[in-house]
């Protein structure tokens, strides 16, 4: 009954976006009270379990959404990401900037939460889109497909790293032959699978389209890469002390404080005003209103992904996740295979690729701990593939890349959401290959 009303709900926030036309952040709220109803939550609770949810996912990701805007503006208006988007085409070739994208994607991805790559790395996706008269998504697609395998897939991000303690499983050989299926995964997924999509037409966000800048007025090619990836430097910087410095003092709590993400991107902001900003003759005043005018773009997509999150909310708290995991636990077929699929559904049916992940460990770990003859290393990045599959409307990923690619429900499904299945597919077939050597 659980899994008929959670369709339910999924077909009408696709009615009411796609046929109605009713705003997705409106249409998430009808359909997360709605569900919330049909699913057994009281009456005078249900409206707090919205508001948990919204304001969960809202403060996690709205800092690092608004001052990321706010940096890509800057980078846009300022020159650096038209000079960052000249060298990159410079050094790889017009026809390779693809495979330069993905490096790029892959190396910032291993420490990053997706979200905030996401908007990191967006600005600079763009300004080569907008240079060179290509296509978005094409170009876009495979960088996003690396930042999702590492997510899914790679410690130190939360979910592998939760599933690596919850199987007992060793750190360094999941990461390994985490490695080993994310390269496959990444190409299959980004520049093979972008070919399919190549025809799509997309007018993303103009806040990060500026007038082309003269080349005697562009900051130098190591101011404007120093600007954009100073938030990767800080926060793989902090993510590498922190995993080698295991102790508890101070500087241990300054370093963990500056680390983390909100910080690092407030500090970037920071460095931005002054390299980009005053350093180039803008004044504080003209800064603000750039500020303001990339927050006023991105204000939309915010309230959405948060309403994505009252969604989760409401499905976590009616016990929708433990109810499907009961029904999935009667299932008999291979172990891997098992984890990957029990994810899987959950993450179509929730949204949530962590909450996907921790619930179908929770399903299968006393399998995992008794039997012996199961590597646990492949079961963490089994049930980290099955977590990534099928990303739709229930999904914050999928609204941040149709609001930021500006597409339509189809076309974001066409290429997002398959593009995430292919990852989750490819994965499950890599962990198989793997588990018969070994």
């Amino acid at each position: 009954m659980t899994l008929l009303i959670i369709l339910f709900c999924i077909i009408l926030l696709v009615l009411l976006v796609s046929w109605a036309k009713v705003n997705p952040f409106i249409a998430f709220l009808i359909v997360s009270l709605t569900a919330g109803l049909m699913l057994g939550i009281p009456l005078d609770k249900v409206t707090k379990s919205v508001q948990n949810g919204l304001g969960d996912t809202f403060g996690k990701i709205s800092i690092i959404i608004c001052v990321g805007a706010m940096i890509g503006k800057l980078v846009a208006v300022s020159g650096a990401a038209q000079k960052i988007a000249e060298v990159l085409v410079n050094g790889f070739g017009i026809k390779y900037v693809q495979w330069a994208l993905v490096v790029v994607g892959f190396i910032i991805g291993i420490p990053l939460f997706f979200e905030t790559g996401f908007v990191l790395m967006v600005p600079l996706i763009f300004s080569i889109v907008y240079k060179y008269k290509l296509k978005a998504v094409y170009i876009g697609l495979p960088m996003l497909a690396a930042l999702s395998v590492t997510h899914g897939f790679l410690p130190p991000h939360p979910a592998p790293s939760a599933l690596v303690v919850i199987f007992h499983a060793n750190m360094g050989k999941t990461l390994l032959y985490g490695l080993i299926i994310a390269v496959p995964a990444i190409i299959i997924a980004g520049p093979l699978f972008s070919r399919t999509v190549k025809n799509i037409t997309s007018t993303p966000l103009a806040t990060f389209m500026a007038e082309e800048v003269p080349d005697d007025k562009l900051p130098s090619a190591a101011r404007s890469f120093f600007t954009a990836l100073l938030p990767v430097i800080l926060l793989m910087s902090a993510t590498v002390y922190l995993n080698l410095d295991h102790s508890t003092g101070s500087f241990h709590k300054f370093i963990a404080f500056i680390g983390d993400a909100p910080i690092v991107m407030l500090i970037s902001l920071l460095a931005a005003t002054f390299i980009l900003g005053v350093k180039h003759g803008k004044s504080m005043k003209h800064l603000g209103i750039i500020y303001a005018d990339a927050v006023k773009d991105v204000s939309m997509i915010l309230l959405i992904v948060a309403g994505s999150g009252a969604f989760k909310g409401v499905l976590t708290d009616s016990g929708a996740d433990k109810n499907i995991a009961a029904v999935l636990q009667g299932f008999h077929m291979q172990p891997l295979i098992l984890g990957w699929l029990v994810a899987a559904i959950i993450r179509i049916s929730l949204g949530s690729a962590t909450v996907a992940g921790l619930t179908a460990a929770g399903i299968v770990s006393s399998m995992v701990l008794h039997d012996h003859t199961i590597n646990a290393n492949l079961m963490v990045l089994s049930i980290g593939a099955g977590s990534l599959a099928f990303s739709h409307l229930n999904d914050g990923g999928f609204w941040l890349f149709k609001e930021y690619f500006n597409l339509s429900i189809k076309d974001t499904i066409r290429s997002w959401s398959l593009m995430e299945t292919v990852i989750s597919v490819t994965g499950l077939i890599g962990v198989l290959i793997l588990n018969q050597f070994v």
